[in-house]
């Protein structure tokens, strides 16, 4: 492991076995914790390849319990890190994909760069994590979605976890949080906090031929946030969207506010199931399902996709498949 860091202290990445190799490693404990906090603070100071991401990615899913849904599924997820403090677009997006007939695999975890995270929210509102296919393949069948809580998949990152939690820093574990879903989802729809990181999960996922949607607000948002322009990575190529394509105008940061505690996030989160969040909420909503619908089927124009997704809430059909699931 000296000899690793070393490498790396000298400006030299590592190749893709060598990455996998290293983190596999870590998460055996073959790296002291001053070591393990040393190797990902390097990663603060320089950006990850391809090939590093690649390697770490494989190492993360090899080492993960596995879930096989038997279907094509999707995953809409951020990286988080951006800051930003929004309410759970993701989440929320989630639902109304699922609504909308196409079955989900949400991958989540704890709050990272706001009060509610996925799982924060999910929790609160008394579902239970598992890990058991059995439960998770009825909850897929019975409501078009189930909850995947990282934790509970990756019980290899145990060891880091507090590692994590005293550097106090988004580190590129972060990073790695939307590609390491254990149900390998055929289709991704996938905010990130950077321009780099989305140009280096385009290229990764380019490489790889899998059918993704990498998604960067050019303001700093892991999500669509159409308070600006937005980058759009996929198979096809990439792309800029203004906040018209998604039939809205622009909005600003505080129309997208998630509130200073969960409960506050949870208010705001059912607000909007019942058809009564702001237009704004409602359209940042509808324009994140709207590209996961796209996504799987890319010969439907994003607007229309939209305009499901706002039939979708509207209607009431979100809600049901959001109470479904929870009872």
């Amino acid at each position: 492991m000296k000899q690793i860091l070393e490498q790396l202290y000298a400006h030299q990445p590592l190749g893709k076995v060598q990455a996998k190799e290293v983190l596999t490693a870590i998460t055996e404990g073959a790296m002291n914790a001053a070591q393990t906090a040393s190797f990902m603070t390097v990663y603060l100071m320089r950006p990850l390849t391809v090939d590093e991401l690649s390697g770490f990615r494989e190492a993360m899913l090899e080492l993960a319990v596995p879930f096989n849904s038997g279907t094509k599924t999707i995953d809409l997820c951020g990286t988080g890190g951006d800051s930003k403090n929004t309410f759970n677009i993701s989440t929320l997006s989630s639902f109304v994909v699922a609504a909308a007939g196409i079955p989900v695999t949400k991958h989540g975890n704890y709050g990272v760069s706001s009060i509610s995270g996925s799982s924060n929210v999910m929790e609160f509102f008394g579902y239970k994590f598992t890990n058991d296919r059995e439960i998770l393949m009825r909850q897929l069948d019975e409501c078009n979605i189930c909850f995947l809580h990282a934790p509970l998949f990756h019980p290899a990152m145990k060891s880091v976890a507090p590692i994590r939690k005293d550097l106090g820093v988004k580190t590129f574990f972060n990073m790695l949080g939307p590609l390491t879903n254990p149900a390998r989802p055929f289709w991704k729809s996938t905010g990130v906090f950077s321009l780099e990181l989305a140009r280096l999960y385009h290229y990764l996922l380019q490489q790889s031929g899998e059918n993704y949607t990498v998604i960067h607000s050019i303001d700093g948002y892991d999500e669509i946030s159409l308070t600006s322009n937005v980058r759009v990575y996929n198979n096809i190529g990439e792309m800029t969207l203004t906040p018209v394509n998604f039939n809205s105008q622009n909005l600003t940061p505080h129309n997208l506010f998630g509130g200073n505690t969960i409960e506050k996030s949870a208010k705001i989160f059912l607000s909007i199931l019942d058809g009564k969040g702001t237009n704004a909420q409602n359209a940042v909503v509808s324009a994140n399902a709207g590209m996961a619908i796209h996504t799987t089927n890319p010969d439907k124009p994003i607007i229309d996709c939209v305009g499901l997704a706002q039939e979708l809430i509207q209607s009431g059909r979100t809600k049901e498949t959001f109470l479904k699931l929870i009872n």
